[in-house]
């Protein structure tokens, strides 16, 4: 087995793998926003709640988790399309464990945008029925 060192995927130490990482994580948002039509349509509703967030007369702990809701749903997002592409990248054709990969990894994705809708849901309605 070989050290962390010697791998060709390690950028050195310091600012020079700080950079690299950036690198890495802007490419991989580029992809996703390019590639995954899923991602585009959670960016957008982002963008629409996003406002909503900011402006809405809660606290801020509740504005904390009104936005952390919204990371979370892209977070997830990105990590089921990083799943979906491995499994492609091993084998096209079917297999009960490459569905199984992709089907949990789906699932995540909708959990994600359940917390959401409850807890924007849970913060929100409240205020529009008091």
């Amino acid at each position: 087995m070989t050290s962390p060192k010697e791998t060709p995927y390690v950028t050195g130490n310091g600012l020079a793998r700080l950079i690299a990482a950036a690198r890495n994580s802007w490419a991989g948002l580029k992809a996703a926003w390019r590639l995954e039509a899923a991602f585009r349509q959670e960016i957008l509703l982002a963008l629409v709640l996003l406002p909503v967030a900011v402006a809405a007369p809660v606290t801020h702990a509740e504005r904390a988790l009104l936005l952390l809701t919204l990371g979370l749903v892209l977070v997830v997002e990105v990590l089921n399309s990083a799943i979906e592409a491995v499994v492609d990248r091993v084998s096209l054709e079917r297999h009960e464990l490459s569905g199984r990969a992709k089907d949990l990894g789906s699932a995540a994705v909708l959990l994600a945008l359940l917390t959401l809708a409850g807890v924007w849901g849970a913060i929100l309605l409240p205020l529009l029925f008091p």
